[in-house]
């Protein structure tokens, strides 16, 4: 018997001084039970990073479908506006999805991430569609000790710096810009 996903609700409260974006989420996600918490954990600050007034960013079936990213944003027509993929994708499928969408975002994070980027840089770099980003190690695995069934996340975003706490502690993860 195939294993289920775990599902997780979140509400986000979310400070981008950044964009000077305001607002709080009740999201619910699915965890794939080959995905870590650190990874789910970074889909929901991807979320929160890309999160907009008019609620058009949804989470996809991510791991359990091969041809959808992390996180998307469709037009009213259904066309893909925004491709969100978190972890360290293969170039082919970022530039499939460039063919697919009008931007790709990839936020990059774990171990081999600086690694994964010195691999497929000069590939994806010509392409204007893609911006790529890499968290910080230890943010991201003091962000996975975060994860909970139901949490409360206050994410305050300023100068490529995500603060997150919640009643179960609290993380830093820095942001790196990888181009665009």
């Amino acid at each position: 018997m195939a294993l289920r996903a775990t599902v997780y609700k979140a509400d986000l409260n979310i400070a981008d001084n950044d964009r000077g974006y305001y607002a709080s989420h009740a999201v619910t996600l699915a965890r794939h039970p080959s995905e870590t918490d650190e990874r789910m954990m970074v889909r929901l600050l991807a979320f929160a990073l890309y999160a907009d007034d008019a609620d058009t960013l949804a989470f996809t079936r991510g791991l359990s479908e091969a041809d959808e990213p992390d996180l998307w944003r469709l037009d009213l027509t259904g066309a893909i506006e925004l491709w969100v993929e978190a972890g360290l994708p293969d170039e082919r499928r970022v530039l499939k999805a460039c063919g697919r969408s009008d931007a790709v975002v990839l936020i990059a994070y774990g171990r081999n991430a600086t690694l994964w980027w010195q691999g497929v840089q000069n590939k994806l770099a010509r392409n204007p569609k893609v911006r790529a980003f890499m968290f910080d190690v230890d943010g991201t695995q003091a962000l996975a000790a975060l994860a909970e069934r139901k949490m409360t996340l206050n994410i305050n975003i300023q100068d490529d710096t995500l603060w997150v706490s919640s009643d179960a502690g609290e993380a830093t993860v820095h942001l790196q810009r990888l181009n665009g």
